[in-house]
């Protein structure tokens, strides 16, 4: 979603915002702006619609000096993509604002706004909240009581970050809903709406909680919790090195996180796991306490991350015998529960930010679950604060909007809550060592699978004037074909659908004809003689199949069948191994298509609005 990045500097800021700007990209946005107040108190201000280098052209042509200023890259939601839809907002040259999130109420502050006399520019609901600020500071209030004053007015999600013509020396940055973090730096401070945008200034960082409000200057750092209250907030000291989310040598960072999987599924393993057992503290100090009464599970998530649940539904009742429910967080909120007893509720998520997941975190504490357990891949966030037992996933940045080490690290550590969860529902010592080795081979057979990316690579050239695709798995490949479909239409925008192999005959078999190419993802279990048989069908219509089989699998390569040979592995880590050539096989399908591999079009990386 939207990205937010400001300054109070000793020096010039437009080269630190700017920078902190295309460090956000991954983000997703169609417009950026930046405001910078100079010495003489007045706010510049330059926008630009399409990419961060846009603005930069028009900073070279004409630099914004100045110490303090705001910036941002906008995700259209309220108002079209334009430039005078992008932030930041002014208003009568005297304050400015950037915001992520959305404010609900906007309609109704904007027919109040429009009687009190102010004139509107744009059609975004950010504009009601810079003049919100403004009437606040023209009833006399300081800038800080200004918008402290002003959000007590708004309905929704916000982050904002305000700066003031005749107040070289103070930022002012609140959130409610989105994320916003603080960057400590010597003599100067920043906010940012994530780490990765303000590395190469600094490591230190301050982590606003829920409804904080800090005044940042040159020399400190106030912040006031939602009660107006002072706080202090502990500063973290990232681990992250300023090149951390570059691209690495690699075309796209998609195609770098699709190799960095090995070593990220270590990191997620490492400590957690002994030479034959899940160690006793993998899930934290309390987790034995809290998990050993639990009957049932029930997961919610979104994207990539559902499609991660899915696989855990499969893995939880068969290996733990335990009922599990799995349901988008967006629909899950807005239904009658059934809460079933002792049920331990896991959220999913890469950001730990995405709002309709936090959302259905905060309803199932009010539904009276007995345990929450949060899957994330950032420490800080939102939905590993508020969450009772956290499993965090260790894949790093990930910045191509396609996830891909971020969903096999997913998978990786719900693996590892199956495991621990089968302790307490017989699973014997012998079956655990067996997972476990299972689960210390994952690196090695990613590495293995890896070396198909050149013959994958020759089989994207198949795709190249596609409009179509189907992608068919059984059991616990069903939610991977979805997944391979998802990152196909995601990145390429070729029209991608997954099935149940046994639905065909319901339905999807009307649509094979030759210009339908079909991807089977086919391990060697037991439902391989089904699948084999739906493949059959699809072949005697004339459809032309591609199929990613065991290398154990008597399946070959026939007339309008393609078989890729994937390395054999135990069954239990099968989802995890047949995902890589699915990724490959989207990614490199959308270098040939030409697309935007890591910024695809109307998509946001992270989902912070409802």
């Amino acid at each position: 979603m939207c990205g937010i990045v400001g300054a109070v500097a000793q020096r010039d800021v437009a080269a630190i915002l700017l920078e902190g700007l295309k460090r956000l990209e991954y983000r997703g946005y169609d417009s950026a702006g930046l405001a910078i107040l100079n010495a003489d108190q007045q706010i510049s201000r330059h926008r630009a619609l399409g990419k961060v280098a846009e603005l930069e052209k028009s900073l070279v042509e004409e630099p914004l000096p100045g110490t303090i200023g705001i910036a941002h890259t906008r995700w259209a939601t309220h108002g079209e993509p334009a430039v005078r839809n992008a932030h930041p907002h002014i208003c009568q040259d005297r304050v400015s604002v950037v915001h992520n999130g959305i404010i609900e109420n906007h309609m109704e502050l904007r027919s109040q706004q429009k009687a009190a006399g102010h004139t509107f520019t744009s059609d975004t609901d950010t504009e009601v909240v810079v003049h919100a600020v403004f009437d606040q500071l023209e009833a006399g209030e300081t800038l800080f009581n200004a918008v402290r004053n002003a959000v007590k007015t708004f309905d929704g999600a916000y982050s904002l970050g305000v700066i003031q013509a005749n107040d070289p020396n103070r930022l002012i940055a609140t959130r409610h809903g989105s994320p916003l973090v603080i960057g400590i730096g010597i003599g100067e401070n920043f906010i940012a709406s994530d780490v990765y945008a303000l590395l190469p200034v600094t490591q230190r960082f301050i982590f606003l909680e829920e409804g904080d409000i800090a005044e940042l200057s040159r020399e400190e750092v106030k912040i006031f919790d939602l009660n107006g209250e002072p706080v202090e907030r502990p500063i973290k000291e990232s681990t992250l090195s300023a090149d951390a989310v570059g691209r690495g040598g690699y075309r796209h960072y998609m195609l770098k996180e699709i190799y960095e999987q090995p070593r990220a599924i270590a990191d997620t393993l490492e400590g957690r796991i002994g030479s034959n057992s899940v160690l006793h503290n993998a899930l934290g100090m309390q987790a034995d306490t809290l998990l050993e009464k639990i009957e049932a599970v029930q997961i919610i998530a979104c994207g990539t991350s559902y499609h991660a649940g899915m696989v855990a539904r499969y893995w939880f009742e068969s290996l733990t015998g335990l009922p599990c429910n799995i349901e988008v967080a967006s629909e899950y909120r807005y239904r009658k529960h059934c809460v079933p007893k002792n049920c331990l509720f896991i959220t999913i998520s890469q950001s730990g930010e995405t709002a309709d997941t936090l959302a259905a975190l905060k309803l199932a504490k009010e539904l009276g679950y007995t345990t929450t357990l949060a899957i994330c891949n950032t420490p800080e966030s939102s939905l590993v604060r508020e969450s009772d037992l956290v499993l965090l996933t260790r894949a790093g940045p990930e910045i191509g909007v396609a996830s891909t080490k971020a969903f096999t690290t997913q998978l990786t550590a719900l693996l590892l809550l199956v495991t621990v969860l089968g302790r307490y529902n017989g699973l014997s010592e012998s079956a655990e060592e067996r997972r476990v080795e299972a689960m210390r081979s994952l690196p090695g057979r990613i590495e293995d699978v890896l070396k198909l990316d050149e013959e994958i690579k020759q089989l994207a050239q198949r795709f190249g004037d596609k409009q179509h695709a189907l992608f068919l798995g059984r059991g616990d490949q069903y939610p991977i074909a979805m997944e391979g479909a998802l990152k196909l239409k995601e990145i390429s925008y070729i029209h991608a659908e997954a099935y149940a192999a046994g639905e065909l005959k319901h339905g999807p078999l009307a649509l094979i004809d030759d210009e339908m190419p079909v991807v089977a993802v086919a391990p060697n279990n037991q439902l391989l003689e089904k699948l084999k048989s739906n493949l059959e069908e699809v072949r005697a219509r004339g459809g032309e199949l591609i199929v990613f089989a065991d290398e154990r699998v008597t399946i070959s390569d026939a007339e309008g069948v393609t078989v890729i040979k994937v390395p054999h592995v135990d069954g239990l880590i099968a989802p995890i191994i047949f995902t890589i050539p699915l990724q490959l096989l989207s990614y490199h399908v959308a270098v040939l298509k030409g697309t935007d591999v890591d910024q695809p079009r109307n998509l946001a990386k992270s989902v912070t609005v409802e």
